[in-house]
């Protein structure tokens, strides 16, 4: 199977015999280097599967969830040596498509990463298109900008013009190249929409802390910058 998958675990004798057996079933392996920026890295990888351990350092599994599942459907397990009924309850309620308590038999393990595989592919699923920019999640299906637990609604052109000014990273794009693509959009605008457009922007982006990232290249354009 030619999938990511993302393994959030801190025990590094389990984290290397599961990357190793999973390695041998073609799976590309990704997991955290820091844990208290783990999204970063999650959306980077764009997994088709998440394993999660619950006890880990900076923040719990049951944290990493819940920001897993505010944007995205990607699956979910839990493997952990915590077998309390009412945690494995809150790791279901969450979201999880799984949980499985250590110490486990490597085969069944498999065995149960393949059937949700089958279960969540065999359907079309595919994972959220997201983009990862100051520590806020651009959600490319929702058209919103999620940072620090909190959800900011877009407007389409609002969000088409932060969109491609994240993806020129650190590049000026100029008024007339963005009005352009606006209209090969279909989206109607023009140069004062344009300007209404990106102030209603940068008064949403000040709201989720993130005030100077779209910077305005004076005869040049505008850039989305790296705070």
């Amino acid at each position: 199977m030619d999938m990511n998958i993302f393994i959030i675990e801190d025990d590094a004798a389990i984290l290397r015999s599961l990357s190793e057996r999973l390695k041998q079933w073609s799976f590309r392996v990704f997991g955290p280097d820091r844990f208290d920026d783990v999204m970063t890295q999650l959306i980077a990888a764009q997994p088709q599967l998440v394993i999660i351990d619950i006890q880990l350092p900076m923040y719990d599994g049951f944290h990493w969830c819940r920001e897993i599942r505010a944007v995205s459907k990607v699956p979910i397990l839990f493997l952990s040596s915590r077998d309390h009924p009412l945690d494995i309850v809150m790791a279901m309620n969450m979201g999880a498509d799984d949980y499985i308590q250590k110490p486990f038999h490597m085969d069944v393990l498999m065995a149960r990463i393949q059937a949700i595989l089958r279960r969540t592919y065999a359907y079309g699923y595919e994972v959220s298109d997201l983009i990862e920019w100051n520590g806020s999640i651009l959600d490319m299906k929702r058209g919103l900008i999620r940072k620090d637990g909190q959800d900011v609604m877009l407007t389409k052109n609002e969000f088409f013009i932060l969109v491609e000014l994240v993806k020129a990273k650190d590049t000026v794009i100029s008024r007339h190249d963005l009005i352009r693509r606006l209209w090969d959009d279909e989206r109607f605008v023009n140069d004062n929409t344009l300007t209404a457009n990106i102030t209603r922007l940068r008064q949403k982006l000040i709201g989720i802390h993130l005030e100077g990232a779209i910077v305005t290249k004076k005869g040049l354009g505008y850039m989305a910058i790296t705070l």
